[in-house]
């Protein structure tokens, strides 16, 4: 087991960094904040056409590279450090594993290929209203009827639901739960907006009223699909926080040698090295965690459901604190609309919460590992 960078992978990373750089710069982000949206849709085909990273975790017979989840982590380690809105957390995160993990061949050439080349947004749906990350007790109720599956019933909390144009949905069936999916064009399918803590993951409440549907998988796999795209998930969004973690540790080093206090730069006084050295620190063993579940994830996949929960509740830790510190650092500036400190603590705050916090992912590995 090898968990160095390979030069291929460093240049990838190279690759996307100076591309976010040049089209993604912190005021472009805050711009497409205010869109409905929240993200560029002809800048997300450019991640296939100019970046080739859309296709990464899928398989070459879907119309993929079949790179793996480490090459993907380190794309996910970049747009966390710029806050790229995007909806790759939903479509990559989510879906392609949904897809994968159900076996179920057709579905995955219908969708998949469509993913790969950036004209196609997708998102899985679970929780209900009122509902946690969880607990799996989604109030979608699918029915089969002469024509076929229909989906009634709310969800919410949806990834980029309001973009999406495959709705994956865990729906109950009986006494069991199983995945469907919808498109945007079906009938019956109201999606809103819900008011976000971070601006730059957008959410919304899904509302289905006899909707046509398609089963994905088998029926009553529902629910062993979704834990498993969850820990995949989790695993990428851990990459992905551990990218915004840095981020603030960059920001406040650099600020502590330039802001002056007293005749000399804040970083000289202990207080604030201190603050620093413990944000690196912490950083660090957050991205040991990441890179080690993303290197699970592609070669020792039956141990990712206990490596991606450590993965996630140490970065989740790291990102909150050192965008936290980042703030404090920064002093009254770094409270003002006008600084980008807030946007990295939201961000931070959101992705501490989505999939579960900190100690429902410590339940969930205490579970895992049989104590």
């Amino acid at each position: 087991m090898t968990l160095a960078i390979t030069d291929e992978q460093n240049d990838l990373r190279a690759t996307v960094r100076r591309f976010v750089d040049r089209e993604l710069s912190l005021d472009r982000v805050r711009e497409l904040m205010a869109t409905t949206e929240v993200f560029d849709r002809d800048l997300w085909v450019r991640f296939d056409t100019d970046l080739g990273i859309l296709g990464l975790s899928i398989p070459e017979e879907y119309g993929g590279s079949g790179a793996g989840q480490q090459e993907l982590g380190y794309v996910f380690e970049e747009f966390g450090r710029s806050l790229v809105p995007s909806p790759l957390l939903a479509t990559h995160g989510l879906a392609v594993p949904a897809l994968l993990a159900s076996a179920d061949v057709a579905a995955a050439r219908r969708i998949l290929p469509q993913i790969a080349v950036g004209s196609t947004v997708a998102t899985v749906a679970w929780m209900a209203p009122g509902g946690d990350w969880v607990v799996l007790a989604p109030e979608v109720v699918g029915t089969q009827t002469a024509d076929g599956w229909r989906l009634t019933g709310p969800t919410s909390y949806v990834l980029d639901g309001l973009s999406a144009d495959v709705l994956l949905i865990v729906a109950r069936t009986e006494d069991t739960v199983s995945l469907f999916a919808v498109t945007d064009d079906a009938a019956g399918v109201r999606r809103t907006a819900l008011p976000p803590l971070d601006q730059t993951r957008p959410l919304a409440k899904i509302e289905l009223t006899e909707a046509p549907a398609t089963l994905i998988g088998e029926y009553g796999d529902g629910g062993r699909i979704l834990s498993t795209a969850l820990d995949y998930a989790g695993t990428l969004l851990a990459a992905e926080m551990v990218g915004g973690a840095q981020a603030c540790v960059d920001m406040s080093v650099e600020y502590a040698k330039v802001r002056e206090q007293f005749g000399r730069p804040i970083g000289s006084f202990q207080a604030i090295k201190h603050k620093c050295a413990e944000m690196y620190v912490a950083v660090e063993g957050a991205r040991a965690a990441a890179y080690f579940a993303m290197w699970t994830a592609t070669e020792d996949p039956t141990e990712l459901p206990r490596v991606a929960t450590v993965a996630k509740s140490m970065a989740a830790e790291a990102y909150f604190r050192a965008a936290a510190d980042n703030v404090q650092i920064h002093g009254g500036i770094g409270f003002t609309w006008e600084h980008d400190a807030h946007l990295y603590f939201k961000r931070a705050k959101a992705s501490m919460q989505l999939f579960g916090d900190v100690g429902a992912y410590r339940r969930r590995l205490a579970d895992r590992i049989g104590l």
